[in-house]
């Protein structure tokens, strides 16, 4: 297969100082070239994506992935506000966190989310799921270009 030439920008939107640092090295130690920006809570989000506040030097991410559970602007939000947003609502969110509620579920997808993906508890198994997050939507699937 043939690595992608291009550097895929990744916004991740996390709370969880952990879950950042591991997903940055899994994502590090990968075969896709990658630039990972991180955001702490929703609100910063939303600035990220419309380049206010201190990101306004951001460049559009290829990808998102989102947690639900956030602080000031949950990630419920944040993924209605991507998708009602007509310049942001065909960059693919990842929902990556830790409730596995059916109603989260049924709800992120009524709002079009791409993906839901409960975070496993155990290391390794995060580990398995972030290189496989990349292995699919980084290596396989093709993504919209940018604007």
């Amino acid at each position: 297969m043939l690595e992608n030439l291009r550097t895929i920008n990744i916004l991740l939107v996390e709370d969880n100082p952990g879950d950042v640092r591991l997903t940055q090295e899994v994502l590090k130690e990968g075969r896709i070239n990658n630039q990972l920006n991180v955001v702490m809570d929703g609100e910063e989000a939303i600035h990220y994506l419309h380049k206010t506040g201190k990101h306004t030097e951001a460049e559009l991410p290829d990808i998102i992935l989102l947690d639900l559970n956030l602080p000031k602007i949950d990630g419920r939000e944040v993924l209605a506000h991507i998708k009602n947003d007509v310049n942001l609502k065909r960059i693919p969110v990842i929902v990556l966190t830790t409730s596995d509620a059916q109603t989260d579920i049924l709800k992120m997808y009524d709002n079009h989310a791409n993906c839901y993906i409960t975070k496993p508890v155990d290391f390794g198994q995060f580990i398995n799921v972030v290189k496989s997050i990349e292995d699919f939507w980084l290596t396989i699937v093709k993504l919209p270009p940018k604007n």
